[in-house]
């Protein structure tokens, strides 16, 4: 019982608790920017190429890796004096985070859908640059035997983020229209709103404290020799990784492992309204049943990488994830009805939930030298991100041509080239590596 109660305690914790808020704030900007977006349109009346085509708004978050460099070597004027090298950081990216949110919800899909497509661009640049340094704050910040728990409460609140933004922001706008308010009110508001969320964010940088470097060469030593200390951090970070065995394989497995997740999850809000749900149903149940099965599905796959070595968790998550999309194959066959929705909700952010707090494990096993930490994170989760932006842009065209269940069922056959990988990678000893470089540190 007190070992029990000792691993518990640990969640309690002031640096893990702003660990949590910090992980809020870096989930919320992600569905304005992604499914909340796309509903936004959706219910506007814009068509589903267009719609696909705004995920290339997500671009940042594939290339943030170009300027964690900057984000680690260099200071923030005035905001750094005061408040440290990070915490400056958090706080310029969280004010110009609520600025795009602001600006993207009072634009126009219809009349102006470039201004729109350029405002979520805005969002996610914002978004990408408070990632970098939240990674690096984490890291820096937290002991090493509080990383488990910091990621662990990182990523519960970064779903109930996203949730927040995604599930939260469409159903107040449902709300609000049943309060006789029309749909070009309603979204500003709820933008509005969710911009105000970010406060969280800010609370939990003025609760924090601004960690100890780990490598006095990090500190900046002034700004003669700025971009020569930016270069070296960058050189540093990228020919280490990829110096490594089958460093070209690996890069390849990060962005392929979540693709079928990210494929049909662009697409997703959209194929639901199709059906004939409307947006306050879509919303409660992602929102109810939904939120549960992200937290249960986070804290199990947290359990799985624990209790399984690092590649049988991840060949668990591939096989979920691929299963999930197939939900959507048989909801399409079924009446429209509240509980077949809740059916395949649950069913796949349970096994989301699963997949990614896996592979976010393996992101953090390869991350292993505690010097360029920051930047290849950045660079690992920015491959990563490559499905939900570029890979996915064209999936409105695909579903138009070949229909929703032949969409979906593609989406799942998109798993295939990772397990390939995978069992490459496995064959090739780089799942022992990994799991010997955990035991070591």
């Amino acid at each position: 019982m007190p070992t029990l109660v000792a691993a518990l305690a640990v969640y309690l914790r002031p640096r893990v608790l702003v660990v949590l808020l910090l992980g809020f704030s870096a989930g919320l900007p992600l569905a304005l920017s992604g499914e909340t977006l796309r509903v936004w349109m959706a219910d506007r009346g814009v068509d589903l190429g267009t719609i696909g085509l705004l995920s290339l708004a997500g671009l940042p978050y594939t290339i943030k890796f170009l300027w964690a460099p900057i984000v680690d070597a260099l200071d923030v004027p005035w905001l750094t004096q005061r408040l440290g090298r990070r915490r400056g950081w958090l706080v310029a990216s969280q004010l110009f985070l609520m600025a795009a949110i602001v600006f993207l919800g009072t634009r126009d899909p219809v009349g102006a859908p470039l201004l729109v497509g350029f405002g979520a661009l805005l969002v996610a640049f914002a978004s990408a640059t408070q990632d970098i340094v939240i990674d690096a704050y984490r890291v820096e910040s937290l002991k090493a035997e509080e990383q488990a728990a910091g990621m662990a409460s990182y990523v519960a609140a970064y779903r109930v983020g996203m949730l927040a933004s995604g599930a939260g922001v469409i159903g107040l706008t449902a709300w609000l229209e049943t309060r006789a308010l029309d749909k070009l009110a309603v979204w500003p508001i709820a933008f509005g709103v969710a911009a105000a969320l970010v406060l969280v964010g800010l609370a939990a940088v003025l609760l924090g404290r601004e960690p100890e470097s780990r490598n006095a060469e990090l500190q900046p030593a002034g700004q003669a020799n700025a971009m020569g200390r930016v270069f070296h951090a960058a050189k540093g970070a990228f020919s280490e990784f990829l110096a490594r065995d089958a460093a070209l394989a690996v890069l390849a497995f990060v962005i392929l492992y979540k693709l079928c997740d990210a494929l049909a999850g662009a697409m997703t809000a959209p194929f639901v309204l199709s059906l004939g749900y409307d947006k306050a149903t879509y919303a409660a149940i992602v929102k109810g049943v939904g939120l549960a099965a992200l937290l249960i599905g986070g804290f199990a796959g947290g359990a799985m990488a624990n209790a399984l070595s690092l590649s049988a968790a991840l060949w668990l998550g591939a096989v979920l994830q691929m299963m999930s999309n197939l939900a959507f194959v048989w909801l399409g066959f079924q009446a429209v009805g509240p509980w077949v929705l809740a059916v395949a909700i649950v069913f796949e952010n349970f096994t989301g939930a699963i997949g990614t707090v896996i592979f976010v494990a393996y992101l953090s096993a390869l991350c292993r030298n505690p010097l360029h930490t920051a930047t290849q994170y950045a660079l690992l989760t920015a491959l990563a991100s490559t499905g939900r932006t570029l890979l996915s842009s064209g999936t409105g065209f695909i579903a138009q041509s070949i229909g929703w269940s032949a969409f979906f069922i593609s989406t799942a056959l998109a798993a295939l080239p990772a397990l390939a990988l995978m069992a490459w990678l496995q064959r090739c000893g780089h799942f022992r590596v990994l799991a010997a470089g955990r035991e070591g540190s």
